[in-house]
């Protein structure tokens, strides 16, 4: 008998050359030669294939994966230890749709205007590629990753695989829905208020920030006053995103932070770990979120770390004037969209990205003032990590809302308050810069939905973040969608 609950979570994982392995483990398979990188990229595309009529998270697909499969045979690139240029060779993946692949169009998710074939890669889609691995696709995101929902006023919303009532998060919630359904092991995410973090929470996995400068930058925010986009990926295990990070830091290392290198597992040193439930703008955080984060903080207690309250004094105006700068993105889009496509309309742009840019050009004067007071973010930040080695925090206000919620169709006064109400924590680290990490915690009363916390670091701590990671993992193991 079909209980409801099977109706509404849809997973892809099966008997086949994926099994249930993620990037590492397949990726060492394929090395060993028991299975082959032409029959995993087979699979992988069978398994989206399985899940996308209820996902919708597959924004276009790749013809023909051949080149990058013969890239993937048994010893093609592979580095020392298995990290490096080759950690990844032949596991299928996809990149975000507003990132170029050379070959597929980029659409960034909007209506506005009719996406062009982008005739070259990225320069992140070349240090991931760099990994080896075979990229299948590109994934949906809201509207030029404005909202952290996944939802069109025209199209289907891409679905949360463990509910499909509830919204995948956002920006990268496409990725992360695939992953979370198993039909690839990992994806590429991009993050500029929370876009990696926000649908790994929403969706049960792992999501790393990494520090400002880490991977390669992103070419469009490096013009921007203040650059609050890192790139990087969703995973389902802890190790695959260090492994991400080393293979991305063999490519091309920052002469600006240290050296993270392959991250394998917790480390016997003894943290001092800062705690805080709600935001520092005053948003509360609801029962069940509050609870998850409580129970962590207790189980990172015994494993030996002090966990003591902290408070980030950030200024009381930090909200609004990231509504602000993130209105000034909107109306750039605005003003620049011919270079996109050419027949651009900004009229054509979403409910939100329209109220975003009419917030800015209403408050276009105070500018300067936005980015100074952004910019000293940092000293705030710093003066809450005096003592400190990690702040553990939600992702998230309250849990992940269902589809409609956080609409675009929803009236843009409206709709902003109960993203504000939403998304409480994860800009900060945009704004300064820093790494944080959301990892799975707990499930919701109702529903069962994944809850992510997150674990937020110091400049160029990702090594610290990822052994806390680690260790949170080995202690409570992430629950599996498929064994629910």
């Amino acid at each position: 008998m079909t209980t409801s609950e099977e109706l509404t979570r849809v997973h892809a994982f099966r008997d086949d050359a994926l099994g249930e392995h993620d990037a590492v483990g397949l990726a060492a398979a394929i090395r060993r030669g028991e299975v082959g990188a032409a029959e995993v990229a087979r699979d992988a595309a069978e398994r989206v294939r399985a899940v996308e009529d209820r996902l919708h998270a597959v924004q276009v697909y790749v013809d023909d994966p051949a080149p990058a499969v013969a890239l993937a045979s048994p010893g093609a690139g592979a580095a020392v230890g298995g990290f490096g240029p080759g950690a990844f060779a032949g596991v299928p993946t996809f990149v975000k749709d507003n990132t170029d692949h050379r070959g597929l169009p980029t659409g960034h998710g909007s209506a506005a205007f009719t996406p062009r074939t982008a005739r070259r890669d990225a320069p992140f889609v070349r240090q991931f590629l760099s990994s080896g691995v075979t990229v299948l696709g590109k994934t949906r995101l809201p509207e030029f990753g404005f909202s952290p929902t996944t939802e069109y006023e025209g199209a289907e919303p891409v679905r949360n695989p463990w509910h499909t009532d509830h919204s995948a998060g956002g920006s990268s919630g496409g990725s992360a829905a695939l992953v979370a359904a198993g039909a690839v092991p990992i994806a590429h995410a991009n993050d500029g208020g929370g876009s990696i973090r926000i649908p790994a929470a929403c969706c049960g996995l792992v999501g790393l920030k990494p520090t400002r400068g880490r991977v390669v930058p992103n070419a469009q925010s490096r013009q921007l006053p203040l650059d609050i986009v890192s790139d990087g990926i969703v995973s389902r295990t802890v190790r695959d995103s260090a492994a991400f990070l080393a293979a991305s830091e063999t490519y091309r290392r920052s002469p600006k932070l240290p050296p993270v290198g392959l991250v394998e597992g917790p480390s016997g040193r003894r943290l001092r770990i800062g705690f805080l439930s709600d935001s520092p703008n005053g948003v509360p955080t609801d029962a069940d979120t509050r609870a998850a984060v409580t129970e962590t903080a207790a189980t990172l207690e015994r494993l030996g770390h002090t966990v003591q309250p902290v408070e980030l004094a950030i200024d009381p105006r930090f909200t609004e004037d990231f509504l602000v700068y993130w209105g000034l993105l909107s109306f750039l889009l605005g003003v620049t969209g011919r270079t996109l496509g050419t027949d651009f309309d900004r009229q054509r742009m979403d409910g939100l990205s329209r109220g975003l840019r009419e917030t800015y050009l209403e408050h276009w004067r105070r500018t300067p003032g936005v980015l100074r007071r952004l910019k000293r973010t940092q000293e705030a930040y710093a003066a809450a990590f005096r003592g400190l080695d990690l702040i553990l925090t939600p992702v998230l206000a309250h849990t992940t809302p269902r589809i409609g919620h956080l609409s675009p169709t929803v009236p843009y006064q409206a709709l902003v308050e109960r993203i504000l109400a939403y998304v409480a924590f994860t800009p900060i680290n945009n704004v300064v810069g820093t790494p944080s990490i959301s990892v799975p915690a707990a499930r919701t009363t109702e529903g069962g939905l994944p809850i992510g916390v997150m674990l937020s670091g110091r400049p160029g701590g990702e090594r610290t973040l990822l052994e806390a990671a680690f260790a949170l993992e080995a202690e409570q193991p992430f629950r599996r969608i498929q064994d629910m």
